[in-house]
């Protein structure tokens, strides 16, 4: 079984890898031609609310939602009855998300003073980002409807195509930043059409696939359909319980507006950066398991299930426990060697350097988050979650706002990196109270091994967070080499450090074997 989730694993995180390496080449062409500044912030504004929409009816909510069920349907109803349900669901999905990008585009001016209030003392950035998010709104309609194709695909073991997607959204807004943003009247309208693009060339890649496996959706309206209804059902509070780190993020975004213009930039690439990490292994192992408790569940094997998770875990504890160390370690000289130059200066790599920073604090809380909801959402349960992603969105607003306030009394420089630390500590308290919940409810025990794990992987972490400390030296430093200096040392550091790590580990005695634990019990 593990083995089965491994090489599926593998194939999701290789392709995650492609897209993110082009997300970076994206990030560093944006920080290059546009710096850190009042065009910058009005775009990521206007591209992250539907960013947020994205991430509830896309690989959100969604899927949370309609992989139990079509995982349900494909193991015990007829083949008929399985593509009347992507019928129904695609023709429901469409018609919703058409409505929900009209209203989006026409109450655009409503939404960015919503979620951007501070933009409405700056006239011009408020008519600027109303402006883009007339373009980027649509993106939502095209990227659900990619999203659902994804899940079929997922559920038929078709992991790559979907993974794989993403890289066309890169290449497309890299184009549209160097070749359409010189033809356009206003500063930025070329990255906001850009993204427009790039939702319907995403979706249309995906469509011969579904093809392929005999699963081309025909668009029928079904909202009285029986799967159609459970799908909705559990969507609805999944909206709110597997987004809630979106919802942090917009909180963070919508008091930054307040501070000083680039705070949102700062915060923007910082989360890039723990995204990298995040998207390549704790995303696509979150993708991979989803199905297969969705189907242990339905077969009633419990044991398996209660495997599964522990194997992710485990792979999780393996994996972002170093990278976490790694991105709080060398968070300025990362920073300075992919964005410093042109437009994005010193100031902007200190800034988002503090962002960075904060943020990695939270990286395997975030990570465990994206691991441990599956254990809910395969179970179709979720009220727990739910009641979960509430307390944390409350545990984050309050310490947005006591963070900030007491780092601008304080005189601190970079108060956004309050934001960044707030919402890092309420993915470590949601990741805590799910991983408590499935305890509660005992479908996940624990296999053995767990507590040897911890320490060989904490002892190797320390032994490659001194390695790093010592090869990287001062962050000044960094900003008085030359590029191919700074990717030479960067790589130098990188190399070091995973050597470093894997080495303890094999001293320590780690093996292969200790990553396959079994949850105890009778029935194993």
């Amino acid at each position: 079984m593990s083995r089965r989730f491994l090489k599926s694993t593998s194939v999701v995180s290789g392709m995650t890898l492609l897209s993110r390496v082009l997300g970076l080449a994206r990030d560093i062409v944006f920080a290059r031609l546009f710096g850190a500044g009042i065009v910058m912030d009005a775009f990521f504004v206007a591209f992250k609310i539907p960013n947020l929409l994205r991430r509830f009816f896309a690989e959100g909510a969604f899927s949370q939602a309609f992989v139990p069920v079509f995982a349900e349907y494909k193991s015990t109803r007829t083949r008929a009855e399985l593509i009347e349900l992507a019928d129904r669901v695609s023709g429901t999905l469409g018609l919703a998300l058409f409505v929900v990008t009209l209203i989006g585009v026409v109450a655009a001016p409503i939404l960015i003073m919503i979620f951007a209030p501070g933009f409405l003392g700056r006239g011009e950035q408020y008519d600027l980002a109303t402006a883009m998010l007339r373009f980027t709104f649509p993106y939502i309609l095209f990227i659900s409807l990619t999203g659902l194709a994804g899940a079929m695909l997922n559920n038929f073991g078709k992991f790559a195509v979907p993974a794989f997607t993403p890289v066309l959204l890169n290449v497309v807004m890299i184009s549209a930043a160097i070749w359409l943003e010189p033809l356009m009247p206003r500063p930025g309208l070329g990255l906001a059409l850009g993204v427009f693009l790039a939702g319907l060339v995403q979706l249309f890649f995906q469509l011969p696939f579904l093809r392929g496996i005999g699963m081309l959706p025909r668009p029928r309206w079904g909202w009285r359909d029986s799967g159609v209804r459970k799908i909705g059902r559990l969507m609805l509070p999944a909206i709110f319980g597997s987004s809630v780190a979106q919802i942090n993020l917009l909180i963070d975004t919508l008091v930054a507006s307040f501070l000083a213009a680039g705070s949102i930039t700062w915060l923007y690439y910082a989360d890039r950066m723990m995204e990298f990490p995040l998207g390549v292994f704790g995303v696509a192992l979150a993708t991979v398991i989803l199905p297969g408790l969705s189907e242990q569940h339905a077969k009633k094997s419990r044991s398996d299930f209660s495997a599964t998770l522990d194997w992710a875990l485990r792979l999780v504890a393996l994996i972002v426990v170093p990278a976490a160390v790694a991105l709080l370690v060398l968070a300025a000289p990362i920073l300075a060697t992919l964005f410093f130059g042109g437009r994005f200066d010193a100031h902007d790599v200190a800034m988002s350097a503090y962002s960075l920073q904060a943020y990695a604090i939270g990286l395997l809380g975030f990570s465990l988050v994206k691991v441990l909801a599956p254990g809910y959402y395969s179970r179709q349960e979720m009220r727990t979650p739910v009641r979960i992603a509430v307390i944390a969105l409350l545990v984050n607003i309050v310490l947005n706002l006591l963070f900030v306030y007491t780092m601008i009394e304080s005189g601190f420089s970079a108060p956004h990196a309050g934001l960044a630390l707030a919402t890092a500590l309420a993915a470590a308290l949601n990741a805590i109270l799910l991983y408590r919940g499935l305890r509660k409810a005992g479908v996940y025990r624990p296999g053995d091994g767990w507590f040897w794990l911890v320490v060989r992987v904490g002892v190797a972490s320390a032994a490659m967070a001194l390695v790093l400390w010592q090869l990287a030296g001062p962050a000044s430093t960094w900003l008085e080499l030359g590029l191919s200096a700074r990717i030479g040392r960067l790589a130098l550091c990188i190399v070091a450090g995973a050597t470093a790590y894997f080495a303890v580990l094999a001293i320590l005695g780690l093996r292969p074997r200790h990553l396959r634990g079994h949850a105890p019990g009778p029935d194993v």
